[in-house]
């Protein structure tokens, strides 16, 4: 079964924070309001929520956490996993290992995107191996799973598409290391969406959704109908994430995306618990 969350940040995240929402007291609520089954937590650092407020906030709309991504630590002065200076490193592993001590109990997903950072020398993907390595222990102890997400090449030069990013967890032999693939990255870099999907469908343990321009589905040129055939196709189940960007507004950009997006969880479900011999195709025409 599939479960469709959505992206919040607080008040005065960074401006390059990729949110529909900032403010977690308002934008919860709006969450259900608008149909969806969770919200990921977008975080700078793991205070940067009150548990014991998310918790209300949580019960009260009968939402949960799906998942903690990771955008604004790369953010906040360029911080990341591979950097040369041991100090930042140091530093970076510090901040991500008290965000996987916060995913233990929301979510138990963290989404490693930007903050892996980029190749910068020989050494670059041994200091990265090094720091996902110790993520990945400390994660396994709360139940958490480390999420890698292929990033397109105009961001960083590490880990472009999903190709790439099995490669690595192959080599890494890290059972808690998985893909977290988002179709606006692999509409830019993978050989095609569904293939890629399909070929790499070991390790899809998250799923970022947003249209070709990263607006809401339906605003560009990306087949929704495709992709939603792929994960039937590979039996994904979990949770997908609309990361769109809050234009026209945030609140017309969520509608917009839960509209979108529900028409087609619901009919995937419906396949799921179904037991007729339909395709995804079939059933969304």
């Amino acid at each position: 079964m599939l479960k469709l969350s959505v992206p919040i940040a607080k008040e005065d995240a960074l401006p390059s924070a990729f949110v529909v929402w900032r403010g977690f007291k308002e934008s919860i609520p709006k969450a259900a309001e608008f149909g969806y089954d969770g919200v990921e937590l977008a975080l700078h650092r793991a205070d940067d929520v009150d548990s014991a407020m998310l918790d209300n906030l949580l019960d009260n709309n009968k939402l949960c956490v799906s998942a903690i991504s990771t955008g604004q630590v790369f953010a906040d002065g360029g911080l990341y996993l591979t950097h040369e200076d041991a100090a930042i490193r140091k530093q970076t592993v510090h901040i991500l290992l008290e965000l996987v001590e916060l995913a233990g109990k929301y979510g138990q997903i963290l989404n490693l995107g930007r903050v892996r950072g980029s190749i910068s020398s020989k050494r670059s993907r041994d200091y990265f191996l090094e720091n996902v390595r110790i993520l990945c222990e400390a994660a396994t102890k709360n139940g958490t799973t480390i999420v890698l997400e292929p990033v397109n090449r105009y961001e960083i030069n590490f880990i472009n598409n999903l190709d790439e990013g099995a490669e690595l967890i192959r080599r890494s032999g890290l059972k808690n290391l998985k893909l977290m693939p988002d179709v606006f990255h692999m509409n830019i870099e993978d050989d095609c969406i569904y293939r890629s999907l399909e070929r790499n469908s070991n390790y899809v343990h998250y799923v970022h959704l947003a249209d070709s321009n990263r607006l809401a589905p339906g605003n560009g040129h990306l087949d929704f109908t495709e992709i939603f055939a792929s994960l039937k196709k590979i039996n994904y189940s979990g949770w997908v994430s609309a990361e769109v960007l809050p234009k026209p507004s945030p609140d017309e950009a969520a509608k917009q995306a839960a509209t979108q997006l529900l028409s087609y969880i619901r009919k995937y479900n419906k396949l799921v618990c179904s037991s007729e011999k339909l395709s995804m195709k079939e059933l969304l025409f």
